[in-house]
């Protein structure tokens, strides 16, 4: 399993994009910016260009002309950004690589972006709703938030993850609500 997106909301995202971080603030006054990234190690976000911009509801393709760890985070330099006025502009804007620009993964393996939306079946045939997001625990696994009649957290876990239909659109799992439904 391999995260690409973490959080709760998902903004309207084109099937072939990917958001990966998003622009966290200003870094001098060249046109900077700090960027916090969703991808594994965090440094991954730099090696992708083009990044795809949202701004003004409008996905804009921005060359990355460098980019660099700095400090705890990332700072990075877009093409057409020269000024801090152009770099504040892009505050709080999702960054995007289209799907092709990732690595394709082993058998078994997925990212997050690719499960998100999809519906959660246990053996039983209950449908228990579908996956909102994914997290990270910091231990051995990560989890599937999954939205229903109610919220669940299900470990995305071998033996609990039966099976990843993408085709589908569906995740079968050995989940038993507690709720009974």
């Amino acid at each position: 399993m391999t995260g690409s997106r973490q959080g709760h909301s998902r903004p309207a995202v084109p099937e072939d994009l990917v958001i990966v971080g998003h622009v966290a603030g200003l870094f001098g006054v060249r046109g900077w910016v700090k960027v916090y990234s969703h991808t594994r190690p965090r440094e991954a976000i730099l090696g992708y260009t083009p990044w795809l911009i949202k701004q003004q509801d409008r996905w804009q393709e921005r060359a990355l002309l460098e980019g660099r760890p700095q400090g705890k985070g990332l700072v990075a330099h877009l093409a057409d950004c020269t000024d801090r006025d152009q770099a504040n502009d892009l505050i709080g804007a999702d960054i995007a690589v289209r799907m092709e620009q990732l690595p394709v993964l082993k058998e078994g393996e997925y990212y997050w972006a690719q499960l998100e939306g999809l519906k959660v079946v246990n053996s039983a045939g209950q449908e228990l709703g579908t996956v909102s997001h994914l997290f990270e625990t910091g231990g051995a696994n990560d989890v599937m938030v999954v939205r229903g009649r109610r919220e669940r957290l299900v470990p995305f876990i071998p033996g609990v993850i039966l099976n990843v239909d993408l085709e589908a659109g569906v995740i079968r799992v050995d989940w038993e609500p507690e709720d009974g439904a």
